[in-house]
């Protein structure tokens, strides 16, 4: 019985201690359509500026989408591509490229996961430390496709 309550006790800590290890930041107020529009200017204004086609989504902190465009002549798979970026960033509440670490890093079960992708554009944004939507842009590589979304999402 004693056996019971010291491997309990210590499987509680564990617990406790890897919960704390990965805190997810909270929610914050979701982002509003007229703000998600300018996220999108700012993110097309670094993919133009590039010469980059690409499409771009922006979603509410829970992933539902709040507004997309796509750039003349991108390919018709970046417009379902960056919409999963950015739900994916904005539900899990990190950047798209941590999946593709994790994938590298062999962690094959997380792209099991539910809504996952695992290719860099998909960025959070935060306020306060709190997540308030995310952006998600795709047509071009993952690297140039976050480095738009990372533009997009400080034109706040």
């Amino acid at each position: 019985m004693m056996k019971k309550i010291v491997l309990g006790l210590a499987l509680a800590s564990l617990t406790g201690f890897a919960s704390a290890q990965d805190r997810r930041p909270g929610y914050g107020p979701a982002l509003n359509t007229a703000t998600a529009k300018k996220i999108a200017a700012g993110t097309i204004a670094e993919c133009t500026k590039n010469g980059w086609n690409v499409a771009v989504a922006v979603v509410d902190p829970h992933g539902a989408l709040l507004y997309f465009e796509r750039m003349e002549d991108t390919q018709y798979a970046s417009g379902d591509i960056a919409i999963g970026k950015a739900k994916a960033a904005a539900t899990y509440r990190r950047p798209t490229r941590a999946f593709m670490d994790v994938i590298n890093k062999g962690g094959p079960a997380t792209a099991t996961l539910p809504g996952v992708v695992a290719s860099p554009g998909g960025v959070p944004i935060f306020v306060d430390g709190k997540i308030i939507g995310a952006v998600g842009v795709s047509g071009v590589t993952g690297d140039q496709d976050e480095q738009c979304s990372i533009a997009g999402s400080k034109s706040m």
